[in-house]
Formats: structure tokens, C-alpha cells, sequence
């Protein structure tokens, strides 16, 4: 859908009050930030209550929307909470919510459905089919997937039935947004939660940095982007700093207004703010080369040099008109550029000694006192009728009543029932499998391959595999590839395929027009039996749960992985090719600072996927799954040779553990287990470390925690048990 004004919004972020002072004042048409929970920035400032309630009011008299970030992904028992503090949001006058959780955005269309909802970047939008069914869904704005090029934002604005949103400026995931486990699964704080501890900005092999990536700009592709006709430009930073906030809010309205790319001085400056080794546009023009950057020391240094601005609520002058009549009520109305409001007070009675004077009167209703307005005596118009008194406790209540009139932009609350959960069908028993390398598959006999009731195989590689019933489509479908992938698709129907495992909306669409049946991967990021729901009712059989989640707040959403490396990043490079070379392909891994090995294997367009270095095993602890009704059991074999893979499923089925280092799935930190102990109980929370500097990394190492599974790289176990 293309913008129906003549320049997009202009969209900044707040993680504080003064940076949302900033980001007005520098003339932001938007802003988005969040509350004290349920926002993907768990360190940033954020808002309380009370703040919200400000924030809305200040955006609102200076003509600039509103939105909050409700976007983590929420477990079963805090949808009520959830949807609860989204009504509060709604009544506060708040414009837009932004979402991720599928689970959420059900309950949100049945119990507040005014609300406008945008879908986060954590959707993973590549393509239209993605945005359509977003908007089929309910949401009235998708944000674009940051990895999507010029060319493919052009063709989704013209099919989508919705407005987009596009990443302007600001820090990069080298992982696809939605698709990160590295933080959680390894450092035990969830990204999907809004506690990454950023991985990709620590060293790897030889201390190198090849997973951090330097920050986006687009400044020097402005007038490409009007004429693409986005609907907004968004700026990321709600961890940064008001200063950042305002200097680059204030060089982009420039940029906007003028209709014009950048200057190498406006690039400059915005170095100066913040910049790692520089900017990157690989993304936006398809150049992939010399993307990656660190934080130097030097520019440190230059950012921490700035003059730093003080940054105080702007009052708006209003201008107002007050009626005194005898016999009446009292009425004072006030007017500003965006909104005008009228209050009545109490009726003025006859004089009994001095009557009211207009410079009495002048002199209390020009007291705004505490709130976001201004109103000067030359811009306040009486009508006084001679001979009548009002007590001065009246008149300061109706120049109260009038302010916060003003500020308000409450609506009527909407009503609080209790919430009803919708749940999936129960599941039959099943058996899946994923095989990353499919070559194994022809060392594996027909008999050993009936062991698993679905085995799916990549897209890529389908048709050089045995003939499997299931399809595996890739994770990301940017829009230039959608004709390839459903010529592909309708290839492997033809072969054999009855199945295909999804991870993003845009499959369903994919599934129907090749005849598949849709799996719901672990990808699709289920948190909840609502968010299960869902995909079954868009035509998925089976679902598989969010690997974050415990054995028991599995239960009710779906299956569960039982063995294998999970997949911890989805990355848009390769970094097979830039770091060895593609004869290394299936063979490269990257090794942290621990020692720790993780498997890279090439996905679909020369994608890679990063796997965890101990793979996830719960065979030998099936009575528990079973008791919890979890029956649909799934696998990922992604480096295992073809006798490892016969090993593992023997000792699955005769629920024996492995007798190599493992993760267990039910535990709140990520460990190595011996495959024979029961994991130690979990350590009570630590404190959540705040931000000191807005300019400061989190990298895994900060605050005490380490980057590593919590056992120690060189153990070795042996038949379950420590060797010595």
C-alpha cells in the first residue's frame, strides 16, 4: 500500500522521557516506545503508568502519534496480564500497538478490536504473501524485514493491502529478527524477551568480530524511498541516548522536508552520534561485502565529545476565550493547532462586594502551572458581565479542568471480562525429522528411515535427496524469490511431498497453492495455546513449540525437539564463502573464546544457519513428555553422520541416554548435562543490569554473565558419566 501523504512518517524512538522530549523536538511525526514489561528493550528505561499517560498526552499536543511495543513473545499465563495492560494502553489514547506474539494478536482483535496494531519486525515480513496474511489477520502496518532489498520493498508496497514500514537507521542483528536463539538457548536471556546479550558483538575463531555488523543508514537513499512510497521510516535506537535520539531525528526531518540524500557532512555527523566502523546499506542495494564493524574506542571517544543538550518538555502556547455571564455556567475553552476543548465551571452569583475584574481573571487562568501548556494574557479573550463573583478555588478548578482536558486523549475504557483461551485440537502421536545435510539419507536403509512418521529435507536440496514426504521450505522468502521457491515447490509435490514444514506466515499461502500440508516449525515461535490456535485454524496439522520453552509451558501449545542442534541464527550472509571458501561448506563452524564449537550449514540463496555446539536430547526422558501430552516429537540432524544418526535412534528408542554432552529442554539456564543426571535446580534470578551508558555494549560477558553453556569446554563424558 502506498503512502497517502506526500512524505512517510517519520518514526523515532524513546527508552526515556527526556529521549522522548528529544525525538519531538527534533520533529519526529512518530514515536514509539514502551512500558515496564513486555517490550523487546527489557534494559531501556521505559515508561511506568503514570509516564505512559504523559508521553501520550505531550505527543498528542504537539500533533505527534504514539505507539507502544508490546512485542515479546508471551507465555500462556500472562495473556491475561498482557491483555490487560494492552487495554490500558488503548484507554490511555495510545495509537498503535506493535505485536509479535500470533497468541496476542488473537485475543487483541477479539477483546479490543479498535486497536490498531502494527506487526514487529519480529514477524519476519520478506514478502507480500507474508504482509497479506498479516493483514488478514488484523494488523493495519507490517514492519519490513531489515534484510530486504530496494527492489523488493517497491514490489511488496504495491501488493500490500497495508501500510509498510522500513528500518531508516540505526543498530543490525546479523541474525533475521524473530529467528535468534544464541542469547537464550546459550546465555540463558531471550532476545524474543528483550534481553539479548548480543553474541554477535563478541570475538569468534581468531578474535576476529565476523557477527557484528556495522549500523544501518539510508541517509544517502532518501529520495529512493519517497519514490518507493513507504508508509514510514524508522529510526532503531530506544537504547540510545536523548542526545543520539535528537541528532538524528533532526538530520533526517531535514533530509525528509527537503526531499534529498544526505551530504557527506550530514553522514559525518551522524557517525559522530553513533556508528560502528562506519555504516552499512548491503541490505537496501543487495552489496553484502564489508558489513561487519565494531565500536572503536575512537569512536567513543568523538560521540562522548558532543555537546550534550538538556532536554525539557516543550510547553504548546494555546490561546483561550472565557465566558463569565451572570445566571450560566462558567466556560473556559482553549484552543491549539491540533485540538480544541471547552469546559464548563460553576455559576458566578451576584457580587456582594468586589465584583470579578478581567486582571484578576488574566492573572489565574495564565497559571498552567505543571502541565504541557503555555498560555500568555495577550492570547486569552474574557466576556465578564459586570456586577458577579466567583470564589478564585472556582476559577483555578476551571482552568484545571480545561488543561487536562487538553492533555487528555483518554478514550472509554473497554470492558475487562475474563479472557477465553482458545486451544488446539489435541494431537496424535508422530514422529518428525529435519535432515539439514540430506545426503546421510542414502546411508540410511528404508527400514531406518520409516523410523520417523515425516522426514522432511530442505527445499534446496529436495530433489537430489530419496523421496521423502516432507519439504522443508526455507525460513526466509525475500520477494524476488517467491517465483523460484513455488516452482521448487511444485517440483517436490510432484516428486512425492504431501508435507512441508513452515516457519513463516507467508508458507501458508505457499502450502495451498503447491497442495501441501502444513508443519508448523519451531521457527513460527509458539508461546502459548492461543498462538498454537492459530496456526492450526490457517491449516497446519502439526505445530512444534518455541524452543524456549520449558517441558511444562509446552503442554498446550505443541511439539516438542526431543534431539538435535537448534539452529540458533538464521543469518542473511554466508559466511561459509567469506570465511573459507565454499569447498568448506558442511564442514564450517565458528569456535568462541570457551572453545565452544557451532556447526554453520548453508540454507537456501547461500543463507547460513548457525547451530548450537551440544545438541538438545530428552530420550531418555519420554515418560516425562508423554505425561504432559507432548507426542509430537521432532529431530535435527544437521552434521551427525550416518551411524551417529542410527546410534541416537536406537538409544531414543530404548530411552537411553547419549553418551556425549547434551541440553535438556525444562530448565531457566542453559547448561551441559550428563545425560544420565537430572538437571541442578535453577539459580534464583539476578538482577537485570540498567543502562549506565546509552553508547555501552551488553555483550554476554557484562554484569557476570558468561557467553557459554555453564560447563566446562574440555569436559568429556563417557556412558553418562564425567570422565576423570
Amino acid at each position: 500500500m502506498r503512502r497517502n501523504s506526500d512524505l512517510p512518517e517519520l518514526l523515532a524512538p524513546a527508552g526515556s522521557e527526556e529521549a522522548l522530549y528529544a525525538a519531538v523536538r527534533a520533529g519526529a511525526d512518530a514515536v514509539y516506545l514502551g512500558g515496564k514489561a513486555f517490550g523487546a528493550r527489557a534494559f531501556a528505561a521505559n515508561f511506568d503508568g503514570e509516564g505512559l499517560k504523559r508521553a501520550v498526552a505531550y505527543c498528542h499536543l504537539h500533533g505527534v502519534r504514539l505507539y507502544v511495543t508490546v512485542n515479546t513473545l508471551v507465555y500462556e499465563r500472562e495473556l491475561p496480564a498482557w491483555l490487560d495492560f494492552c487495554r490500558s494502553l488503548y484507554a490511555m489514547g495510545v495509537d498503535a500497538l506493535i505485536v509479535t506474539d500470533l497468541g496476542g494478536i488473537s485475543l487483541l482483535r477479539r477483546y479490543l478490536p479498535h486497536m490498531e496494531l502494527h506487526a514487529s519486525t519480529q514477524m519476519g515480513l520478506h514478502n507480500s504473501e507474508g504482509v497479506r496474511l498479516a493483514a488478514e489477520l488484523g494488523l493495519s502496518r507490517a514492519v519490513v524485514a531489515r534484510e530486504c532489498s530496494l527492489s523488493d520493498m517497491r514490489e511488496m508496497v504495491e501488493k500490500a493491502p497495508l501500510e509498510l514500514e522500513v528500518f531508516l537507521h540505526g543498530a543490525l542483528c546479523v541474525c533475521h529478527s524473530g529467528q535468534c536463539l544464541f542469547s537464550s538457548l546459550v546465555g540463558g536471556r531471550s532476545g524474543n524477551r528483550g534481553e539479548c546479550a548480543q553474541p554477535c558483538r563478541l570475538p569468534y575463531g581468531n578474535g576476529g568480530y565476523p557477527l557484528s555488523l556495522k549500523d544501518l543508514s539510508l541517509a544517502r537513499h532518501i529520495t529512493e524511498l519517497l519514490d518507493a512510497g513507504v508508509s514510514s521510516l524508522k529510526i532503531e535506537g530506544r537504547m540510545k541516548s536523548p542526545d543520539y535520539v535528537y541528532g538524528v531525528t533532526r538530520i533526517y526531518r531535514r533530509l525528509l522536508d527537503e526531499k534529498r540524500n544526505a551530504t557527506d557532512a550530514e553522514e559525518r555527523e551522524l557517525s559522530a552520534l553513533f556508528s560502528r566502523s562506519g555504516f552499512t546499506d548491503g541490505y537496501f542495494t543487495g552489496r553484502l561485502s564489508g558489513m561487519t564493524g565494531v565500536r572503536s574506542e575512537q569512536q567513543k571517544e568523538e560521540s562522548r565529545a558532543l555537546s550534550k543538550g538538556d532536554f525539557t518538555p516543550m510547553r504548546l502556547s494555546v490561546s483561550a476565550e472565557a465566558v463569565f455571564r451572570s445566571g450560566e455556567p462558567c466556560r473556559l475553552t482553549l484552543k491549539a493547532p491540533h485540538k480544541t476543548v471547552t469546559v464548563q465551571g460553576e455559576i458566578p452569583a451576584p457580587a456582594l462586594r468586589a465584583p470579578l475584574s478581567e486582571d484578576e481573571l488574566r492573572e489565574r487562568l495564565c497559571k498552567m502551572g505543571n502541565t504541557y501548556l503555555s498560555l500568555s494574557v495577550e492570547d486569552l479573550s474574557i466576556t465578564l458581565s459586570e456586577g458577579i463573583n466567583l470564589s478564585p478555588a472556582a476559577v483555578n478548578a476551571l482552568r484545571r479542568a480545561a488543561a487536562l482536558a487538553m492533555e487528555s486523549s483518554e478514550r472509554e475504557s473497554p470492558p475487562t471480562e475474563e479472557i477465553s483461551l482458545q486451544r488446539p485440537e489435541a494431537q496424535s502421536p508422530i514422529k518428525t525429522a529435519v535432515f539439514h545435510m540430506p545426503e546421510v539419507l542414502f546411508s540410511l536403509s528404508e527400514t531406518e528411515r520409516e523410523a520417523f512418521d515425516i522426514i522432511f529435507v530442505p527445499l534446496l536440496y529436495y530433489t537430489e535427496a530419496p523421496a521423502v514426504s516432507g519439504v522443508s521450505l526455507p525460513p526466509v522468502i525475500m520477494e524476488r524469490e517467491l517465483g523460484d521457491v513455488r516452482e521448487r515447490l511444485s517440483a517436490a509435490a510432484k516428486r512425492g511431498a504431501r508435507y512441508a514444514l513452515i516457519s513463516n506466515l507467508s508458507h501458508f499461502a505457499l502450502c495451498r497453492e503447491a497442495g501441501l500440508i502444513p508443519v508448523g516449525d519451531f521457527r513460527m515461535n509458539l508461546y502459548n495455546c492461543e498462538a498454537a490456535a492459530v496456526v492450526h485454524r490457517l491449516g497446519a496439522a502439526h505445530a512444534l513449540c518455541s524452543l524456549e520453552l520449558t517441558v511444562p509451558r509446552a503442554a498446550s501449545v505443541g511439539g516438542v525437539l526431543v534431539y538435535g542442534r537448534a539452529p540458533l541464527m538464521l543469518t542473511e550472509r554466508c559466511f561459509v564463502r567469506e570465511n573459507a571458501g565454499c569447498s568448506a561448506c558442511g564442514s564450517f563452524a565458528f569456535t568462541d573464546r570457551r572453545g565452544m564449537r557451532f556447526p554453520v550449514l548453508r540454507e537456501y540463496m547461500h543463507r547460513n544457519l548457525i547451530f548450537n555446539s551440544v545438541p538438545t536430547y530428552m530420550g531418555d526422558k519420554q515418560e516425562e513428555l508423554g505425561r504432559r501430552g507432548l507426542l509430537h516429537r521432532h529431530f535435527i540432524f544437521s552434521d551427525e553422520s550416518a551411524a551417529e544418526i542410527k546410534r541416537i535412534v536406537a538409544a531414543y528408542d530404548a530411552q537411553q541416554p547419549l553418551s556425549v554432552q547434551v541440553r535438556r529442554i525444562g530448565v531457566s539456564e542453559a547448561r551441559i548435562y550428563d545425560g544420565a543426571a537430572e538437571p541442578p535446580a535453577p539459580k534464583k534470578d539476578s538482577p537485570r543490569p540498567m543502562a549506565k551508558k546509552a553508547e555501552k555494549e551488553r555483550p554476554m560477558e557484562r554484569k557476570g554473565t558468561s557467553f557459554s553453556h555453564g560447563g566446562h569446554p574440555k569436559t568429556k563424558l563417557k556412558n553418562g558419566k564425567k570422565s576423570k
